[in-house]
């Protein structure tokens, strides 16, 4: 029997924006809440500072490293007052989505940020002021797990305009989503 092409409505839900740095997860994020009149949270600002310092350094970061800023994500999702919230945070392999999913106590949406290694390192060579050096684009990509094909993901192509990009996410979720 065919998966039905929608899903059912929860009263909260979470929106994760996902996906390997330079794919545009704060931008498209804060684009996707203002649209939806909803709460946005930079998953990077709930990294331990070792975190950070790690990745400044030029680092990729551990299973273990991960697991503690992955529950405070979980953990910040849940204590939304708010119908809706929406989280950038990288969830690059499937156990991280599953923790996000198992403790955030509501409907979790992902929204898939994805593009080819060309533009995703044009990107991150371009941008100022952030920690992630652009050397990490590799690892980063090497640990991702597809999300594709897993329930609740919208996959989203990263070549067009950033308005372009959000209309694309915004229109993709609500497709997953029976009114």
């Amino acid at each position: 029997m065919a998966e039905p092409l929608t899903e059912p409505v929860s009263e909260r839900r979470a929106i994760v924006v996902m996906g390997v740095c330079g794919c545009g997860k704060t931008s498209v994020g804060e684009g996707i809440a203002a649209r939806l009149g909803a709460g946005f949270v930079e998953g990077d600002a709930l990294h331990p500072a070792a975190n950070v310092a790690k990745m400044a350094a030029g680092t990729p970061l551990t299973d273990e490293d991960r697991w503690p800023w992955l529950r405070a994500i979980a953990a910040r999702i849940a204590e939304e007052p708010g119908a809706e919230i929406v989280v950038s945070c990288s969830a690059l392999r499937r156990a991280y989505r599953d923790l996000i999913r198992q403790g955030a106590g509501r409907d979790v949406r992902f929204v898939f940020l994805s593009g080819s290694e060309a533009l995703l390192a044009r990107r991150m060579g371009a941008r100022e002021g952030h920690f992630m050096p652009p050397e990490l684009l590799a690892s980063q990509l090497a640990t991702l797990e597809d999300p594709r094909g897993e329930p609740g993901v919208v996959s989203i192509d990263i070549e067009a305009a950033l308005p372009e990009i959000i209309d694309a996410a915004l229109a993709a979720l609500a497709e997953r989503v029976a009114p």
